[in-house]
C-alpha cells in the first residue's frame, strides 16, 4: 500500500512544524505547501525532516490546487487574523476542492467556539465564520478543538502566580477548563488526517482542571502551598476587556492583551468547555497531564 499524502499549510509555524513531525512519525508522506519565495534554508529544513516542499502562490487557487493534487487530506495550521484565517485559508479550501482532495482539516485548534457568544471573542468569531464557509464546501472536514494550549500555564496567561503562590481566576474557582499540550494536539491532528472516517468535530483535552484543581497541582509539584485568588466576576472582566480594546486596540495584532482576556472570559464562563471529549478515538496517544507538564516546566523558572 502506498503512503497517504498529506498536504500541510503553515508548517513554518510552531503548531505546523509539530504536526509535520507527527504525520511523518505515523508514516505519512508530508507535502509542505509554502510560498514560491521560501528560503533555501527552509527548504533544506523541510527536506531534513523527511517531508517534501511544494512551492505555490498561496493566494492563487489554481497554483495551490496543483500543489494539492493527489493528497488524501489538506491540513491547515495557518494562524493570524482575517487575512489569514478567512482569506488565505479560504484559498486553501477552494484549492483542495478544485484538486479533488477528499478531506480538509481547518486551523481551528481552540476552545469550543460553536458554543461561545458571537461578538465576544474576535479570534473565535473568525473561526466561526470560516466554519460556515467550510460547511458550504463539497469536502469532508474535521475540526479539532483542544481548549487552551497547556503551554500558557508557564506564564503566557496570568493564571499561575508563583511569586505569591496563588492561582488567579475570574468567576467560579470550580469551573472546569480544558488544557492540551501542543505535541498532543499535533499527534491527534496527524491521526485524524489519516482517518478517513473522522467526524466533523473532534474535542480533546490532555487535562481538565478548575482553578482550585490547579492550586492543588501546583502545591504538589512545587512543594509550596498554593491558594486561589479571585480577580473579580465576569461582568468586571467584560468591562476591562472593553476598556483595553478602546484604549489599546492593536487591531493588527493576533494576540493583544484584550484578546487573551476574551479567551479567559470564554473559559471561565464555561461557554468554551469541550464536551464530550474524543480522547479515546486514537488510543496510542499518551496524554500529558497538567501535573506532569508543570513538573517538567515550572512557572517562573
Amino acid at each position: 500500500m502506498s503512503q497517504p499524502v498529506i498536504a500541510l499549510a503553515g508548517a513554518a509555524g510552531d503548531m505546523g512544524s509539530r504536526i509535520a513531525k507527527a504525520l511523518l512519525e505515523r508514516g505519512a508522506a508530508v507535502r509542505v505547501l509554502t510560498r514560491k519565495d521560501a528560503s533555501d534554508t527552509y527548504a533544506r529544513d523541510v527536506t531534513a525532516l523527511g517531508a517534501t516542499l511544494e512551492r505555490a502562490d498561496m493566494y492563487d487557487v489554481d497554483s495551490l490546487a496543483a500543489a494539492c493534487q493527489g493528497a488524501s487530506c489538506v491540513v491547515s495550521a495557518l494562524n493570524g487574523l482575517r487575512d489569514v484565517i478567512i482569506e488565505r485559508q479560504g484559498v486553501l479550501l477552494d484549492a483542495a476542492v478544485k484538486a479533488g482532495v477528499p478531506r480538509f482539516i481547518p486551523s481551528d485548534y481552540s476552545l469550543d467556539f460553536t458554543k461561545t457568544e458571537p461578538g465576544d471573542n474576535r479570534n473565535l468569531d473568525l473561526r466561526r465564520e470560516f466554519m460556515a464557509q467550510v460547511e458550504r464546501a463539497p469536502i469532508q472536514a474535521t475540526s479539532i478543538l483542544n481548549g487552551a494550549f497547556m503551554e500558557i500555564l508557564e506564564g503566557q496567561a496570568p493564571l499561575i502566580q508563583p511569586r505569591i503562590h496563588r492561582i488567579l481566576y475570574w468567576g467560579d474557582a470550580d469551573q472546569a477548563q480544558d488544557f492540551t499540550t501542543k505535541d498532543n494536539v499535533a499527534a491527534y491532528t496527524a491521526a485524524a488526517a489519516l482517518d478517513d472516517d473522522a467526524p466533523r468535530i473532534l474535542r480533546i483535552a490532555g487535562d481538565v482542571l478548575s482553578a482550585r484543581d490547579l492550586a492543588a497541582v501546583m502545591s504538589e509539584v512545587s512543594g509550596e502551598r498554593y491558594r486561589t485568588l479571585w480577580a473579580g466576576n465576569l461582568t468586571l472582566l467584560g468591562f476591562i476587556i472593553r476598556a483595553a480594546r478602546r484604549f489599546a486596540p492593536q487591531p493588527s495584532e493576533p494576540f493583544p492583551a484584550w484578546q487573551g482576556m476574551q479567551y479567559m472570559r470564554d473559559s471561565f464562563s464555561g461557554r468554551g468547555k469541550l464536551e464530550p471529549l474524543n480522547n479515546e478515538r486514537y488510543p496510542d496517544i499518551n496524554w500529558t497531564s497538567a501535573r506532569d507538564y508543570l513538573s517538567a516546566n515550572p512557572p517562573g523558572q
